[in-house]
């Protein structure tokens, strides 16, 4: 059965991998992007299938979360899986060394868009899915840095963690209408947004994070989500599922 998915931050990285994985499973995708047009246009072009559409939106304007999920429905009929993919910029803030207006900033940014403006358009896609009222999927992109700890970028992974807890409280009140919600918590993964650090001087020291050596790929990531958002895994409701290569183990 063909399912109508929302994709947001979608234009590049895990969130094009998540949008490709779909659309070569033969559902259809809308594709959200804030900034990046030119990227978001490339990604569609590059969709399997067709009836495909891409969206702009500012996740830090709650009106704009409404307008994406209006728009979906308007143009694709409905709503049956929204992946959160998208995510402030991640720019460094040791509280030993930044300034107080730098650290401001970047919390401001990351919860913006990490936790408050996810949690907009996941209030939006779910009313939409219990209207429809045959389930849904809502699958948040977290992070391995909720639980590990992120020392030069705190606020990043706090909103994470934040978008974890965010997640197993909206799987128990959405469960009685038969929407999973699950989360995923990558390490590093080979991204634009990564590659810079991978190709740089802490590339080999990040590799070897993980005993097997190397960093995930975008795609291992969607797959991931592509079951997440499978018929059989309404019992994985609630769950957090660590993707890291055994970079970090929790207990």
């Amino acid at each position: 059965m063909k399912r109508t998915v929302l994709v947001t931050g979608a234009a590049r990285g895990i969130g094009r991998a998540v949008a490709e994985r779909f659309a070569a499973s033969g559902d259809v995708v809308m594709l959200h992007f804030a900034n990046s047009r030119a990227a978001a246009e490339e990604t569609l072009a590059a969709l399997s299938g067709t009836g495909h559409h891409i969206i702009r939106g500012d996740l830090r304007v709650p009106q704009d979360a409404e307008n994406i999920v209006a728009s979906t429905v308007e143009r694709l009929g409905r709503v049956d899986i929204l992946v959160n993919c998208a995510a402030a910029p991640m720019v460094a803030h040791p509280v030993d060394t930044v300034i107080y207006g730098a650290w401001q900033e970047a919390w401001q940014a990351a919860l913006d868009v990490n936790l408050v403006g996810t949690a907009n358009i996941t209030f939006c896609a779910a009313q939409q899915m219990i209207k429809q009222g045959d389930g849904g999927r809502i699958i948040n992109i977290g992070s391995r840095g909720a639980f590990r700890g992120e020392p030069e970028h705190p606020a990043y992974g706090a909103s994470k963690a934040a978008l974890h807890s965010l997640g197993q409280s909206l799987a128990v009140s959405l469960a009685p209408h038969n929407i999973a919600v699950t989360s995923v918590a990558p390490g590093f993964v080979s991204t634009e947004r990564n590659e810079g650090r991978l190709n740089g001087p802490e590339g080999v020291a990040i590799a070897a994070q993980s005993p097997t050596g190397r960093v995930a790929c975008a795609d291992e990531i969607a797959a991931a989500v592509s079951f997440l958002a499978s018929p059989e895994a309404m019992w994985a409701t609630g769950a957090i599922l660590d993707l890291n290569g055994a970079s970090y183990l929790r207990t």
